[in-house]
């Protein structure tokens, strides 16, 4: 990995924390909840996909636990288990 190579991930993961900065209060806190369990379960790809998701959400006027549920940890390990390939 060359130097222009760290240098564009970075653009992106600041674009990135842009857009999630942009989201409602409620969507943020969740988000950094998710982000938290992601980088744990080494499944951080799947962060830009929850934006897209959460900016829908944000835009049609839903609370984020109205996407999600209430348990947040069940969501996120239902995402986990479908982005994983099935051994076979």
């Amino acid at each position: 990995m060359g130097i222009q190579d760290v240098i564009e991930g970075k653009r992106q993961w600041r674009a990135h924390m842009a857009r999630v900065k942009a989201l409602p209060p409620d969507y943020q806190i969740v988000y950094k909840e998710m982000q938290r369990y992601f980088f744990k379960v080494g499944s951080a790809g799947l962060l830009s996909g929850i934006v897209d998701f959460f900016e829908e959400g944000a835009a049609t006027g839903q609370g984020v636990l109205e996407l999600i549920g209430n348990d947040v940890a069940a969501f996120c390990d239902d995402l986990v288990k479908d982005s994983r390939p099935c051994a076979p």
